[in-house]
């Protein structure tokens, strides 16, 4: 599996190259990710990060109404870039390797805002809607990266694998904020997490058969029932009838 591993790092596409900060939305989100990386979320205020940004409070303003919404902008950024930066040599590729591909991807992205990561996971561990807030966000975003690997992520089998794989991406990103620059340690936690969630769908799938079985029985024994209550009702006319 490292050879695997090391082949799709190989193979990988450049990501594509982030929008230029010329906007006032851009330099906001520019400076709020530098600002996280200095401290945590919770303490950066409005007045700083319009300053930081070099923009007015109105104009600030008119672009976002939270920190949260600032965050949700640069997640949107990072989704775009990832889904923008495709191989289409991994078309070939089985899903997991195809996955394994778009996370890494999204991982190079986010490499310039190591600290703001690492500032936002140490944020998130003591506040509890904080973490309920990034995981909703988080989900929203994984949805994107399945489909980006061919992977289907609608409906309620989508929703559950979208929450299983923000859960692993999470479990890597506690290993790729402290790994150095080869990302050995970040390939091969991603690669752990990839084969530990492919058993993990392959379970939730016989699952999920189960209630669709129980509702298909369901729905042939009521057929069965109504059947029989008309057959009932028509014998039952033909002896009045015969009466």
């Amino acid at each position: 599996m490292a050879r695997k591993a090391a082949r799709s790092k190989a193979r990988r596409s450049t990501p594509a190259a982030p929008p230029p900060a010329d906007t006032p939305r851009a330099k906001i989100v520019e400076a709020f990710m530098a600002l996280l990386a200095e401290q945590p979320i919770e303490k950066i205020g409005f007045a700083d990060l319009a300053e930081r940004a070099g923009v007015s409070l109105a104009e600030l303003r008119g672009e976002f109404s939270s920190t949260m919404a600032i965050l949700a902008a640069h997640v949107k950024d990072l989704d775009r870039q990832v889904l923008a930066g495709g191989d289409a040599d991994m078309d070939e590729e089985d899903p997991r390797e195809r996955l394994f591909d778009v996370l890494m991807r999204r991982l190079e992205l986010l490499a310039p805002h190591k600290e703001a990561v690492r500032s936002l996971m140490r944020s998130a561990r003591r506040n509890p809607p904080l973490t309920l807030a990034l995981n909703a966000m988080t989900v929203r975003s994984q949805q994107w990266m399945l489909t980006a690997a061919g992977i289907n992520a609608s409906g309620p089998k989508g929703m559950v694998r979208a929450q299983g794989l923000a859960m692993l991406f999470a479990n890597v990103l506690r290993t790729w904020v402290d790994d150095d620059d080869d990302q050995t340690k970040t390939l091969a936690a991603l690669d752990s997490q990839l084969a530990r969630g492919q058993r993990l769908v392959g379970l939730l799938d016989e699952l999920l058969r189960i209630p669709e079985a129980a509702c298909a029985f369901r729905d042939r024994l009521r057929g069965a029932r109504r059947s029989r209550r008309e057959r009932y009702r028509d014998e039952d006319y033909d002896d009045r009838i015969a009466l």
